[in-house]
């Protein structure tokens, strides 16, 4: 039977094997309609606004992660032919992590408090196409993968390979996301850390060969910077918090009866969208969400009417950087900012807040990261004053308000 190959901008032809009975799995995977879904919701959600390439999707992203963890995984079960029996739980964990992801993507998580983690284990396990496919190919699959999600598998290498400090996940979407926006200081020498790879039989663990640091070092820079330039750009911030006043104003308007939506967006608008029917949950998607706010451009309520214009036509608010300001003057600003907006005759609670956003460099989250030494394995933040250096976070507060309001005279 034929195999399959996806045309990727990154990674090349990604060639699936039918005769392969794992990469079979994976076709079948990506063939239902669950999997398919995730073409229709982009990766950084809202953030085509601010870089115009950003357009790629959960699909595209889920597909590369599967990539890299095969070539990851492959190279470690050639030297370590124990892992071998592990080879399908890796590679379908790794294409199915982002499957409960909602319109928008992690947007979704901040505006009506979703949780793709929590989807993804209903998906596999309600969704009928899905769960069929991995118990026909082996019944003890399915609990496989809830270990791995849950980090609890008996071989740390196997869910590490998926999350971690160190995973197939995070170095795919550095390097799309990098590759997408244009930031260009985002591209990361993927040959060269798949190959400092190593697996320790004694711990079982995913470890990196000393010589392979620095490549290591870079990859953490990279995603230090793509947090701090991209991720929380303020473009992106002001973005995220317009779309979510938008749909909190439509929350209200609903409950008052005030508000025409299809079923999918009054489900998700009338309660908790994480206790949904699932088939519910997966009519949503990007297209759906916008299509609303497109309608909701012409509603009589002023206030929806114009957010849904400014999200629509790009007419964002300004986030400006308060962080130079001691805590205790922001409430202060924000209270100028709220009087000026009333003189305008704007309801205040729309058009202003405060978001704070923290760019996390380098964590011991799930054993950190460790290093193959002479003495044995160490941690990579005890050998690189570099990561030492990465393990502060950086926070910074941004007020959001109308580009009409300048900020700029009254700190002056």
């Amino acid at each position: 039977m034929p195999g399959r190959t996806y045309h990727d901008p990154l990674h090349g032809a990604i060639a699936l094997d039918r005769a392969d009975p794992t990469e079979a799995l994976l076709i079948d995977l990506i063939d239902t309609p669950a999997f398919q879904r995730l073409r229709r919701i982009r990766q950084l959600g809202p953030a085509s606004l601010t870089f115009h390439g950003a357009e790629s999707s959960r699909f595209t992203h889920s597909l590369g992660v599967m990539a890299i963890a095969r070539r990851a995984f492959d190279r470690l079960a050639t030297r370590h032919r124990e892992l071998q029996p592990h080879r399908a739980a890796v590679l379908c964990a790794a294409l199915l992590h982002d499957i409960g992801h909602g319109p928008f993507s992690h947007t979704c998580e901040e505006i009506f408090g979703s949780h793709h983690e929590h989807w993804t284990r209903r998906i596999l396990d309600e969704s009928e196409p899905v769960r069929s496919r991995l118990d026909e190919h082996d019944p003890a699959l399915l609990p496989q993968l809830s270990q791995i999600y849950h980090k609890t598998h008996p071989l740390p290498v196997v869910w590490q390979l998926v999350t971690s400090q160190l995973d197939c996940d995070r170095l795919d979407y550095l390097m799309r996301d990098s590759y997408f926006t244009g930031a260009s200081y985002g591209r990361l020498d993927l040959d060269r850390i798949l190959m400092a790879m190593g697996y320790d039989p004694t711990t079982q663990q995913l470890v990196v060969a000393k010589k392979g640091m620095a490549a290591i070092e870079h990859y953490l820079i990279v995603r230090y910077f793509m947090y701090a330039q991209i991720y929380n750009h303020p473009k992106n911030i002001a973005a995220t918090w317009g779309l979510q006043q938008a749909f909190r104003r439509a929350r209200e308007l609903l409950a008052l009866g005030k508000l025409s939506a299809d079923d999918t967006v009054t489900a998700w608008l009338q309660g908790d969208c994480n206790t949904l029917p699932l088939a519910q949950y997966l009519q949503a998607d990007d297209g759906v969400f916008i299509y609303h706010l497109q309608r909701w451009q012409q509603h009589d309520d002023p206030v929806l009417a114009d957010l849904c214009r400014r999200f629509v036509d790009r007419d964002l608010f300004k986030a400006t950087d308060i962080s130079p300001l001691s805590p205790e003057a922001h409430p202060e600003v924000l209270e100028q900012v709220r009087r000026s907006l009333s003189h305008r005759g704007l309801i205040a609670d729309y058009y202003c807040g405060i978001r704070v956003a923290l760019s996390r460099g380098y964590t011991l989250y799930q054993r950190g990261i460790k290093l193959q030494t002479e003495n044995g394995l160490q941690e990579l933040s005890e050998l690189s004053p570099l990561v030492k250096t990465l393990t502060q976070p950086l926070q910074r507060s941004w007020l959001i308000h109308p580009r009409e309001i300048d900020l700029s005279a009254w700190w002056q």
